[in-house]
């Protein structure tokens, strides 16, 4: 059973951490990943959270951190993305000097300096392989070695690792180790993306917009329902970060002003284009396939309305017809179809209509179809835009079944 944000309480110790750290919102996937942070946060295990870009993934580390037997000691945070390959190991190791081109001095690197204390790792799958070998000791016996150095150092450190990869399949592709993937994560911890967190999305805006109002001393905005429903419906491809900088933009250029879902599209650029592209990424559709499923289902029951009026007495040419001919919208050009249309040109240019078949009742479906379209047409006086239409097959679909019945 699923818990809902309306009966879900979190604990007094939950509702401390958020409010110490900032985080905000009220969805269960949250809480739940706030209280196993807090319940793994005293035991010396390696934790890797995993979560999309921008979810929040920096809060947790500290969590861990300030709820560990370590709080007293140093926390470093490490960007591995954000480190050329060839300077992480100076960066996490340290250096003697004179072990490359530049190293004029011995330098600590980050373990040796967070000693005691804890280092968090973001975007570990950034690493090079080489590095994580590195990594990878000193999670198992705690010794490193500084990048030129042949003597051995040890460090008593906790590792929290983060990551927006797919590990599993970065370790099948040859990108991540298994072993220290294994090793990183004793504990998993998953953030969710803002888009699965429900009600938590507007009320992240309404802080967000009213934090930059107070900096700025601006008028603050208001979120209308539509522009709620709206951000509801978004992805957020970015997540909280992305929500912050277009609430921020909003706040700044329509201070004081109700904010409506059309405001709102204007600050999302890629609202259109992400629509598209969602679309685009279902499994095709096949219309074409659909109008001609549709079309000889209606000469089936058509078929069976013949036989009935028949049984009937009832002549065959004073029935209406398949359905009736939709309303004409507005005229439309075929010119890039190569046809040419003879809706508009006089009676005595226009060509013949075909004559319908003589056989009144067709034995298979594609005599019966052959006899829908050439009763259609026949009706239209030859117009193939109107038997189109009247048919509820696109222009192209009939002049193919033209030829393919020889009704030209």
């Amino acid at each position: 059973m699923t818990i809902s944000e309306s009966t879900y309480r979190p604990s007094a110790e939950v509702l401390q951490a958020k409010q110490r750290f900032g985080i905000v919102g009220n969805a269960p996937a949250l809480i739940a990943a706030v209280e196993r942070t807090m319940r793994v946060a005293p035991i010396d295990l390696s934790v890797l959270i995993t979560g999309e870009s921008g979810a929040g993934k920096e809060f947790f580390p500290q969590i861990i951190h300030a709820y560990s037997a370590r709080k007293h000691a140093k926390y470093i945070a490490v960007n591995c993305g954000a480190i050329p390959e060839g300077t992480i190991d100076s960066e996490l190791f340290g250096h003697e000097k004179g072990s490359f081109t530049g190293a004029v001095a011995s330098r600590k690197g980050y373990f040796e300096e967070a000693d005691g204390g804890t280092i968090f790792l973001d975007e570990v799958a950034e690493l090079p392989l080489t590095t994580q070998a590195r990594l990878l000791r000193v999670l198992e016996s705690g010794e490193f070695l500084k990048v030129g150095s042949s003597t051995v150092q040890k460090t008593n450190i906790r590792v929290v690792a983060a990551t927006n990869v797919d590990m599993v399949r970065a370790v099948e592709e040859g990108r991540f180790r298994e072993d220290l993937f294994y090793r990183l994560s004793t504990v998993q911890i998953t953030i969710p993306p803002l888009r699965e967190r429900g009600g938590d999305i507007a009320l992240l805006a309404r802080k967000f917009a009213t934090d930059f109002a107070e900096r700025w001393h601006l008028p603050a905005i208001t979120l209308g329902d539509d522009a709620r429903m709206l951000m509801q419906r978004y992805r957020w491809p970015g997540n909280v970060r992305q929500l912050k900088n277009v609430i921020e933009q909003v706040a700044l250029f329509e201070a004081g002003s109700t904010i409506t879902a059309d405001h709102l599209r204007t600050y999302l650029p890629d609202y259109i284009t992400q629509t598209a592209t969602a679309l685009t990424t279902r499994p095709v559709h096949d219309y074409e396939q659909e109008r001609e499923m549709w079309l000889n289902l209606i000469l089936q029951l058509q078929s069976r309305i013949d036989r009935l009026e028949q049984q009937m007495g009832k002549p065959a040419d004073h029935r209406p017809g398949f359905l009736p001919a939709p309303k004409r919208l507005a005229s439309f050009d075929d010119a890039d179809d190569g046809f040419t249309d003879y809706s508009e040109a006089p009676a005595t240019e226009r060509p013949a209509a075909p004559a319908a078949p003589a056989d009144s009742q067709p034995t298979t479906l594609e005599s019966r179809e052959r006899q829908a379209i050439a009763e259609a047409l026949a009706r239209n006086g030859g117009r193939r835009k109107e038997s189109a239409e009247e048919l509820n097959i696109s222009l192209r679909t009939l002049y193919r079944k033209i030829k393919e019945y020889g009704l030209e």
